[in-house]
């Protein structure tokens, strides 16, 4: 219990950051009207960009002998990105659907 107390107060800005991006995609998340769903979802991918931010801070706080830190940041920063540029793809596929043909 003492380690669990240990991790929590020395990672208390970390963890302030997570509880506030979940609280920020809850709430982007849930104000999307049923109607606009799917073709803005692709475009709610982009709280993957708060997933970057945030693993970039990680791996810029990490030790550099703290291979886990950095190995995970590096793939959160890489699968965000794949995220958020998917989101934006699909997106403009689903446009091009809605567009008068000439």
């Amino acid at each position: 219990m003492e380690s669990v107390l240990n991790f929590i107060s020395s990672n208390e800005q970390m963890i302030y950051i997570l509880m506030l991006v979940i609280f920020l995609g809850f709430i982007v998340i849930s104000r999307v009207p049923a109607v606009l769903h799917t073709p803005l979802m692709s475009h709610a991918n982009a709280i993957s960009g708060v997933v970057i931010i945030g693993a970039i801070i990680v791996m810029g706080r990490a030790d550099a002998d703290n291979y886990a830190a950095l190995i995970l940041g590096f793939l959160a920063v890489v699968l965000g990105a794949v995220n958020v540029v998917g989101g934006f793809v699909v997106t403009d596929r689903m446009l091009e659907m809605f567009k008068k043909k000439k």
